[in-house]
């Protein structure tokens, strides 16, 4: 498997994954199902081509993009929270991979490195659940993003499920483009929305901090 994690959200996890220096926290083999998981979790990406490897998420509020070339069975998953960073200032490529518009482009320039044509490209959309209470409407907002960015550049979307009360469990083999959707229920949506609070929460504070330090060149034309 090549592993693309293009950054780690949560504490128990630093840095890049890689295959050898993966937990079995983030790599399992499911005996029932025969096939080896490995979880995607939020601000990440993970790409594979491997039959035997199937890509693991569950989505509250955030949304997964399952992207693969049908040829060669190459392709992968994202993970992201937040839409996109309205002042265009991602700043490190660990804050980058929580929003949108850099999700979708590290995941889409992997598949277009490993020689997949953009019109190739077989997309499945998942998340945007509206399990945070929050007036920013965090799950629809995501939901509209994915949609709007991938009709912007012109790439077609094969298959979605989007919005709607509950989180979701999705399983991506991107050798075959399966994909199994899990609905999970109410005593499930409690915990993870209280995980996408605490996320979101941190991730603003990250964002203050990172735009704290920024420097302002006065004089400059």
């Amino acid at each position: 498997m090549t592993v693309a994690a293009a950054a780690v959200a949560r504490p128990a996890i630093r840095g890049r994954g890689s295959e050898e220096g993966m937990t079995g926290a983030r790599k399992f083999f499911d005996s029932a199902a025969g096939a080896w998981l490995v979880k995607v979790y939020p601000g990440e990406y993970q790409v594979t081509s491997k039959p035997d490897e199937t890509l693991v998420t569950v989505l509250g509020s955030c949304v997964s993009a399952c992207i693969r070339d049908p040829v060669t069975g190459f392709g992968g998953m994202n993970h992201f929270m937040l839409a996109e960073d309205h002042d265009g200032k991602w700043g490190s490529e660990v804050m980058s991979a929580r929003y949108g518009n850099y999700a979708m482009e590290k995941l889409i320039n992997e598949l277009v490195k490993s020689g997949c044509p953009r019109e190739r490209m077989e997309i499945k959309v998942f998340g945007g659940g509206n399990v945070i209470e929050s007036r920013q409407a965090v799950g629809t907002k995501n939901a509209e993003f994915v949609l709007r960015y991938l009709a912007n550049e012109g790439l077609k979307c094969t298959a979605k499920d989007l919005g709607g009360d509950f989180p979701r469990r999705i399983q991506y083999t991107p050798a075959t483009g399966r994909v199994v959707r899990r609905l999970l229920g109410r005593t499930d949506a409690t915990p993870i929305a209280h995980d996408e609070s605490e996320y979101l929460r941190n991730l603003k504070t990250e964002q203050t901090q990172s735009r704290a330090g920024e420097i302002t060149l006065f004089g400059d034309k």
